[in-house]
């Protein structure tokens, strides 16, 4: 699958129903995908299989993910700039 298709294919699946998360999502999609090591977007397709309200939680700062390389990544994802 080429880059172009694969990008549209996740831009869905990140569409979650909230603003919020469908604007972080994007950042990163938008700012970090295509240069994204291998392992990182891993990391990424695992907080795309997470539940809506898990997701909310760890991103909003409510609860500590608890896994280290999907909380490191949500902390990268929330510093990027608006």
């Amino acid at each position: 699958m080429d880059e172009a298709t694969e990008l549209k294919k996740l831009r869905w699946r990140c569409r979650r129903g909230m603003r919020e998360l469908d604007q972080l999502f994007g950042r990163y999609l938008d700012r970090c995908w295509l240069r994204a090591p291998t392992d990182e977007r891993e990391v990424f397709l695992f907080l795309l299989e997470s539940e809506d309200d898990k997701l909310w939680r760890w991103f909003m700062g409510y609860e500590e993910c608890p896994h280290a390389a999907p909380a490191a990544l949500i902390a990268r994802i929330r510093a990027l700039p608006a």
